[in-house]
């Protein structure tokens, strides 16, 4: 790799090479040797902008959190447009058919990946406690415009949807669910909630 190059374009290249072996090989194939062949990086690269692997996973997590804000934003203004359940499903869809999935079974995985986030994330897995923060703030959209029961407990049925959607989503190894699928558990999750017809 030629010198000079900025540390952020290191980092992106580690980290995207870090999704590929993780949606490929699993958190079991994700070692550091992996990841810089990935990326076509000398093996030291990682090493010199990280303190050891388990910080540089820690940054990787925690950046792909944050990749989660434009999906949030996108969830948010579809409040009050389209249905529910539809909306639901668009955003579980795209949350789970993403590198989120293999991200919880790495979390999973590592025990001292698990220690290192505690520092900067006291609880849950960070991609989906934030997943669920982001359909709450959207349920509670929706609830506030009169399309959710005014007593829906919002935060309940984030974590459902979440809980039910990563069961859904959870074998790497075989084929997504269709989105007949998704939108079924969704309506099912939901359903309680909606308001009847006419009130």
């Amino acid at each position: 790799m030629p010198t000079g190059v900025a540390i952020r374009d290191v980092r992106t290249q580690l980290f995207e090479a870090a999704d590929r072996i993780l949606l490929r090989d699993g958190p079991s194939g994700l070692t550091s040797r992996a990841v810089t062949t990935e990326a076509g990086c000398a093996k030291g690269v990682l090493h010199r902008h990280f303190d050891d692997f388990d910080a540089f996973l820690a940054e990787f997590v925690l950046d792909r959190v944050g990749r989660l804000a434009p999906e949030a934003a996108a969830l948010r203004e579809s409040a009050g447009t389209g249905t529910v359940a539809d909306n639901l499903t668009a955003a579980l869809e795209g949350l789970f058919g993403s590198v989120a999935v293999a991200i919880v079974a790495l979390v999973t995985f590592r025990d001292e990946l698990r220690l290192r986030l505690r520092q900067t994330w006291p609880a849950g897995v960070p991609v989906l406690t934030e997943a669920a923060v982001l359909l709450a703030e959207y349920l509670g959209a929706e609830r506030d415009l009169g399309r959710l029961a005014a007593d829906a407990d919002v935060e309940i049925l984030a974590y459902t949807l979440i809980g039910a959607g990563h069961l859904l989503f959870a074998d790497r190894t075989g084929a997504p669910p269709e989105t007949a699928a998704v939108r079924k558990m969704v309506s099912t999750v939901i359903a309680g909630t909606l308001p009847a017809p006419g009130a």
